[in-house]
């Protein structure tokens, strides 16, 4: 996959939210870009869905993140009630990496051949905060489980480099401050919500509260994910004056939610997304 960074005088990063089965938007995006051999990007940022997203864009593999989401992801061996009312996991996302990764190949070489790290977010359980964790050949399988762990839907902290971590999006839903932060000055965002969104602000339910009593600062985490989250979407609303922020996003109508199984729904999710990938190439000339 070739970078076409030439005609660019600043770094460029793409980041991509989480969302589980909403992934299916930027699946069809990627996708597109893949299509043209588009790859401008110095640097990339995932959480949860969006890395994994992310991973099969970088290694070139067309189509991979959708027969992913259509097949694996509609199992019960990935989301199951009955499973998580006898105490397992809702979505038991360990299996869906190593499953998938073992059915669908995953050009790991290329991705380390074309040099495009990708920063993967994870939150720690001992201090609430985000930590981007940039994936390699040897990390990614402690890494994306990490990043995708929905706290309650899977009842385990997957370690990282021996701290326990749970699903990046606690600590930082939508990445572009970051990116800004590691010397982005033009950044593409793939969310997985319409624009206009923006999430609630304010305390969590009791049986939230008393799942996460063992981890204060987890907690704290929680309570304060609204408001990171909407500084977000302030920051790409009005990005600093050096900065050009860049944004794909799904309709209001769009059909799929957060864990949607049927496969019409995903695959309508994922045709919106292709095409608003390919709006987006037109409309940036390339």
């Amino acid at each position: 996959m070739a970078n076409r960074i030439e005609e660019r005088d600043s770094t460029s990063a793409l980041v991509v939210e989480g969302g589980a089965m909403r992934g299916i938007f930027a699946a069809g995006v990627l996708d597109a870009f893949i299509e043209v051999d588009f790859c401008p990007f110095d640097f990339a940022i995932g959480v949860s869905a969006g890395s994994t997203n992310l991973i099969g864009y970088l290694a070139g593999d067309h189509g991979r993140s959708r027969q992913i989401l259509l097949d694996h992801a509609t199992r019960a061996d990935f989301i199951d009630w009955r499973r998580y009312l006898r105490g397992g996991h809702f979505c038991d996302i360990s299996w869906l990496w190593h499953a998938s990764y073992n059915d669908v190949p995953l050009n790991i070489e290329r991705y380390t051949e074309n040099g495009v790290p990708l920063y993967a977010v994870t939150t720690s359980i001992n201090s609430g905060q985000p930590h981007y964790v940039c994936v390699t050949p040897e990390n990614m399988h402690e890494v994306f489980p990490a990043s995708c762990a929905i706290p309650m839907a899977y009842r385990e902290f997957p370690p990282v480099a021996g701290e326990p971590m749970t699903d990046g999006g606690l600590a930082d839903s939508i990445p572009v401050i970051r990116a800004y932060e590691q010397g982005a000055r033009d950044i593409t965002v793939i969310l997985s919500r319409p624009l206009g969104y923006r999430k609630p602000v304010g305390s969590a339910p009791k049986f939230i509260k008393q799942f996460f009593h063992d981890h204060a600062r987890l907690f704290e985490a929680v309570l304060e994910r609204g408001e990171r989250y909407n500084r977000a979407l302030d920051f790409i609303q009005a990005p600093p004056p050096d900065c050009r922020v860049s944004v794909i996003a799904p309709p209001a109508n769009f059909p799929v939610k957060r864990f949607t199984q049927e496969v019409e729904l995903l695959e309508k999710g994922y045709l919106v997304g292709s095409e608003l990938g390919r709006s987006f190439l037109r409309n940036s000339g390339d």
